[in-house]
């Protein structure tokens, strides 16, 4: 298959807009320089073509930049499948980010918001190749740091923001109280 490896620059470039990804709809892959909107051009090209399901793979290394790749290929499918009242499906999907994140995300040595789990987001089209919905599950949650976190490490963060809501009325029966780390805060 198609493979781009693309490294985050931890910083905004003007590559990714409207107009970059009106410059790729419709184009071959390979007429254009290497860019994920080329792979998401020629996954769409590919469904709608050989009305088959496609997938695009994103992976790396905490803080590689997947959750925003994701949502760029997301921006392009809205974009190209002039989908009218859902072209803000990314955003419907991006907005339950910080819901699988305070579940599924824990500071570690390296970064402060590390997804300790996989997310697979499947995007729905009609017969006009119109996005109509997606859904996302998430997999591999990393079930050891719940009981034990190595040094400079800390449990997930909805852990932390149980323990910081532990006061109000609805959590009074979990008995949790305040973490050490919530006092330092």
């Amino acid at each position: 298959g198609i493979v781009l490896v693309a490294i985050n620059p931890y910083k905004q470039l003007p590559i990714y807009g409207n107009a970059i990804i009106h410059a790729y709809s419709g184009q071959n892959m390979g007429d254009m320089d290497p860019h994920i909107f080329a792979v998401a051009e020629e996954a769409y090209k590919q469904m709608a073509r050989n009305n088959k399901n496609q997938s695009v793979i994103v992976s790396g290394e905490s803080g590689a930049g997947k959750t925003v790749s994701a949502r760029y290929i997301m921006r392009y499918f809205a974009t190209v499948s002039k989908s009218s009242s859902n072209a803000h499906v990314e955003d419907k999907v991006l907005a339950s980010n910080p819901i699988t994140e305070a579940v599924g995300n824990a500071k570690t040595t390296r970064n402060d918001n590390s997804s300790r789990f996989g997310k697979y987001t499947e995007i729905s089209f009609d017969q006009s190749y119109q996005i109509i919905g997606a859904n996302m599950r998430t997999y591999l949650l990393e079930k050891s740091r719940v009981v034990f976190q190595v040094e400079n490490e800390r449990n997930y963060h909805i852990f932390y923001q149980l323990c910081a809501s532990s006061m109000q009325p609805e959590f009074k029966h979990l008995k949790l109280g305040m973490s050490q780390e919530n006092n330092l805060l």
